[in-house]
């Protein structure tokens, strides 16, 4: 399968390729490395190797014994920012820096929703996670955050979806509301024509196309559009839960970042008084909302929003934090492991020769969910790089 967090670049600097096997005697295998203990999601207790960066649960004699302990497939970070601070773009050894935070915390794969850096660069790097990049951001003129964003009308919208499409790794990202300074509050940001001819256009490059939503009256035109996911969701309703179940909608409600809401409140209430209360109510139902949206079935996937606000190798955080709105733990960590992998395209989940990205603990994380900020060892390609 042609790895999909790189479909439009895939490059290996020989730098960080790893080095040939060489020739060995039968049932030994050269650098060949064990790891024991249950692995998840099934929890069967095993002996999993590493041959050439790929699993194999055929005994090695001659492996090395790295680690005992649970083994997760890598740790997924659905939502983050490679190359943003909270000013606009941020220079390579930063962005480097950004996606080495987030490989030692165990996040693995990496999809970056927005970025007004290339940071297509790290695909070259075996070291680094796996990243898959939604492009720069597409907003209103003057109604997102600045430096970050394609500043757009909605008619121009199509034309840099398809863009974006291009430039990225099969997501495209849309600011789908923002406050209007007008009307004093949060309001939609693109029309349904603009909309539905944007989807149309994402999809027909291959792409899907994820929003950024904290408010309710941008969600309806945005779901009934078509699209794929949406980012934080705190304004969705009953109904519109039913659509996002009946059309496998996705959501990222990225939790640790809800709590910001009360300072983007304090911050515009000189302002915007309505903005502020608006979004100091979003707060206040934000676990009921996002609880009803995992009762009915929709698919929930954990992000950090890393690179704005918030600082990198937050994912077990994030974890810990979906799993207080009512995730179960299992639910809580697939969605940021086995689960999250596989929407993302890489369905590989520690099977039987395929890419070694796992993290190993020392207890069991279904049981104890703060162990997910200790883990034991990384392997990222099949390389122990923690």
């Amino acid at each position: 399968m042609t790895d999909p967090t790189s479909p439009r670049t895939t490059r290996t600097s020989s730098a960080h390729r790893p080095p040939s096997a060489t020739r060995t005697p039968p049932g030994t295998t050269a650098g060949a490395l064990r790891f024991r203990g249950p692995v998840l999601p099934d929890g069967e207790s095993r002996d999993l190797y590493v041959v050439d960066g790929r699993v194999t649960y055929e005994p090695v004699a001659s492996a090395e014994l790295v680690a005992e302990g649970w083994v997760v497939p890598g740790l997924v970070d659905a939502h983050c920012h490679i190359g943003l601070d909270a000013h606009g773009a941020v220079p390579p050894d930063v962005q480097e820096q950004q996606a080495i935070t987030d490989r030692d915390a165990g996040a693995l794969l990496l999809r970056d929703c927005g970025s007004a850096a290339d940071t297509s660069w790290v695909h070259d790097r075996d070291d680094l996670p796996r990243l898959i990049r939604a492009g720069r951001h597409l907003a209103r003129p003057r109604r997102y955050i600045r430096n970050f964003a394609h500043e757009i009308e909605p008619e121009e919208l199509p034309a840099y979806v398809a863009q974006e499409a291009e430039r990225g790794d099969g997501w495209v990202k849309i600011v789908g509301d923002w406050i209007e300074r007008e009307a004093g509050d949060l309001t939609p940001s693109w029309t349904r024509e603009s909309l539905d001819a944007a989807m149309r256009t994402a999809h027909e490059h291959g792409a899907r196309v994820t929003a950024h939503v904290f408010g309710e009256a941008a969600l309806p035109d945005l779901i009934g559009s078509g699209i794929d996911c949406i980012e934080h969701g705190t304004g969705l309703s009953l109904d519109l839960i039913e659509q996002m179940v009946a059309h496998d909608v996705a959501l990222v409600p990225t939790v640790k970042q809800l709590d910001n809401f009360p300072n983007y409140a304090e911050a515009g209430r000189a302002r915007f008084p309505a903005y502020a209360d608006h979004m100091l109510a979003l707060h206040r139902t934000r676990r009921e909302v996002i609880g009803a949206a995992y009762d009915a079935g929709v698919p929930i996937y954990a992000g950090t929003d890393a690179g704005g606000v918030l600082p990198h190798g937050l994912i077990g955080q994030e974890v810990m934090e979906l799993a207080t709105y009512g995730l179960s733990p299992r639910d809580a960590l697939g969605a940021a492991s086995w689960r999250a992998r596989s929407w993302l395209g890489l369905d590989d989940n520690l099977a039987e020769g395929t890419t070694a990205d796992f993290v190993v603990f020392d207890s069991n994380p279904l049981e104890d969910l703060t162990v997910l900020g200790r883990p034991s060892r990384i392997v990222l390609r099949g390389a122990v790089v923690g």
